[in-house]
């Protein structure tokens, strides 16, 4: 309202009711009413995505316009939308002109001091409400749901736009440097590891093993990937046989969690292994090149890193990250350049090589052929390879060649079944590979299919399936709680390796019973889980506990809290964003 009561205050009399002022005023109130009912029409599906009004996740999708718009022209109908959208404008002025609403705005010439009575007082509010109004105001329970019904969807969308970064010395609770540092180095350590040294601040320890293995290692990011798709979580539809089947062979993670609910932060624990700082993820930050890393470790071993993805990785920063830490990137390469600090290897996947391709990338069995393209080129130069592919199939729109299985596509059911199925034919064809036998593949999710829920975070929506296959080692289950950050110094505990680390993932065969935790959070609260409890921070500076029970792993807020968990927390958190920003996690 503000603007066009600026605009009604200063205009001359003369012009009032001019071919000038009609022009401007409908096309004003056209633009007006296209955010109000765009908005209305977006924040439906964006809930039934999400389960929250639009947010960072909104916010980021700004800048990658290809994929998004790609994205929403394959999953809805767009037609449809458009024509809903302007009769609805159009409603809007016929319903106006009966009720002869613009008659006095084109008539009414009032002098300049009639007009301020009107003006001032609307200015006046209008800033005391853009100074106090805070998103954070309708936070008032912990009850998620009932929260985000008490926001405003534009309004969260600016709020969203204005703290797209968070200062963890700023917004949440803390302790000092050295406390937080004793207290994290107490809970790093394992039993075959050793500081090396004595700094406060240096988390370097030197892991100890004997009889190292140095097979290839090809670690497959599933997108979207819900251990309850699994019939061993209880899954009835049969979606994912080839998976289940490799599971009773594989040493199979049970009761892992992801750190986040986006690709990026699945991206960040697998490579990291770090804990979700919070404000966007590290893979989407600026200076965020050369951090010590799982390739630090892979390329001290003589491994050559290879990030395969089936889109542009322009999107979410995914090539500079990688680069950055030193992968060779396989991508779709729409033209968007690398940072000229990357000096990997670049390779684009060509057109004759897509068989089927969404607005997410090429279809799983294309990617795949990726992945074998240049295992076999590596095989053949006789060098270790290390490959971290990222699938996309299993995305909305939820397109997939014809022919493959026996459901329709569109269908979330569909997507997980065919990306199944074509992990299925990349295990077929790897196994006729000459280096199939001495290759590794760590197969995990980058996160849930949905995080929707009750809860600020709800745990059961960030249980996410992972298997090691093909390891020289007996199957087996592990149940104990695991973090994903944990998985890739697990593999390495597996490989027997020496090597020095600075990662916050541990070894979880190495790591003590009742040590146990996993990290959970999402853009702006963080969160750790051990025990049954649930400790919470956000940046209003509040720690909650919860006592996690059922099934569904429910939220019950405790009155007396953990002290040592809540110490435990804060030094996690803290110490991880510190790292980053001061450039701590730099390699040395």
């Amino acid at each position: 309202m503000l603007l066009y009561a600026a605009y009604l205050f200063v205009l001359p009399k003369r012009f009032i009711g001019s071919l000038f002022d009609k022009i401007f005023s409908y096309f004003y109130f056209t633009l007006i009413f296209i955010i109000i009912y765009f908005s209305l029409l977006a924040e439906i599906p964006f809930w039934d995505e999400f389960g929250a009004r639009f947010n960072f996740i909104a916010v980021d999708y700004l800048i990658y316009t290809y994929e998004v718009v790609e994205n929403i022209n394959q999953s809805y109908p767009l037609p449809l939308i458009a024509g809903v959208l302007i009769l609805l404008i159009v409603l809007t002025f016929v319903v106006f002109k009966k009720l002869k609403v613009f008659r006095n705005t084109f008539t009414d010439k009032k002098p300049f001091a009639s007009r301020a009575k009107y003006f001032l007082p609307l200015a006046a509010i209008t800033v005391v409400l853009a100074m106090v109004l805070k998103n954070k105001q309708a936070e008032f329970s912990n009850n998620l749901i009932v929260n985000e019904l008490g926001k405003n969807g534009a309004f969260s969308f600016v709020t969203a736009f204005k703290s797209n970064e968070l200062d963890y010395q700023t917004f949440y609770p803390k302790v000092s440097d050295q406390e937080a540092y004793k207290t994290l180095k107490q809970n790093l350590i394992q039993n075959n590891q050793s500081y090396t040294s004595t700094q406060y601040d240096d988390i370097s320890r030197l892991t100890k093993g004997e009889n190292e293995q140095n097979p290839n290692i090809i670690l497959i990011a599933i997108e979207s990937f819900s251990a309850d798709f699994l019939t061993a979580f209880g899954n009835k539809n049969n979606l994912t046989p080839n998976y289940d089947k490799m599971a009773n062979e594989s040493v199979f993670f049970t009761n892992l969690y992801s750190t986040g609910t986006r690709t990026v932060r699945g991206m960040e624990a697998l490579t990291l292994c770090v804990p979700p700082t919070p404000g966007n993820s590290i893979v989407r930050r600026p200076n965020n090149q050369n951090l010590f890393s799982i390739s630090t470790v892979l390329q001290s071993k003589k491994y050559q890193p290879y990030f395969i993805y089936g889109g542009d990785g322009y999107f979410d920063n995914m090539n500079n990250f990688f680069g950055g830490q030193g992968f060779d990137i396989v991508d779709r390469d729409r033209g968007n350049p690398l940072s000229d600090e990357i000096k990997t290897k670049r390779y684009a996947i060509e057109d004759k090589d897509v068989n089927f391709e969404n607005a997410w990338g090429i279809c799983d069995e294309d990617l795949y052929k990726q992945s074998i393209k240049y295992a076999d080129k590596s095989s053949q130069e006789n060098k270790p390879f290390f490959q971290f592919v990222m699938t996309t199939s299993n995305h909305k729109p939820y397109t997939f060649p014809n022919g493959k299985i026996d459901l329709p596509q569109g269908d979330r059911d569909a997507a997980v079944k065919y990306t199944d199925y074509a992990l299925g034919q990349f295990i077929a064809t790897a196994k006729t590979k000459p280096w199939f036998k001495n290759t590794v593949f760590l197969i995990v999710a980058d996160h849930c299919a949905s995080s929707a829920g009750k809860w600020e975070i709800n745990i059961a929506k960030h249980h996410i399936p992972a298997i090691i296959y093909n390891l020289n080692h007996t199957p087996e289950k592990i149940d104990r709680l695991t973090s994903q950050i944990d998985l890739m110094p697990t593999l390495f505990g597996y490989l027997n390796w020496n090597y020095t680390t600075s990662l916050y993932g541990k070894d979880i065969n190495q790591t003590k019973p009742g040590e146990e935790r996993a990290f959970l959070g999402n853009y702006r609260t963080l969160g750790l889980l051990k025990n049954n409890v649930f400790t919470q921070i956000d940046d209003r500076k509040r720690v909650k506990q919860f006592n996690v029970t059922g099934a569904d792993q429910s939220l019950s807020e405790v009155k007396s809290k953990n002290n040592n968990l809540v110490a435990e927390t804060i030094a996690y958190y803290q110490t991880a964003s510190e790292r980053f920003k001061n450039g701590k996690m730099k390699q040395k």
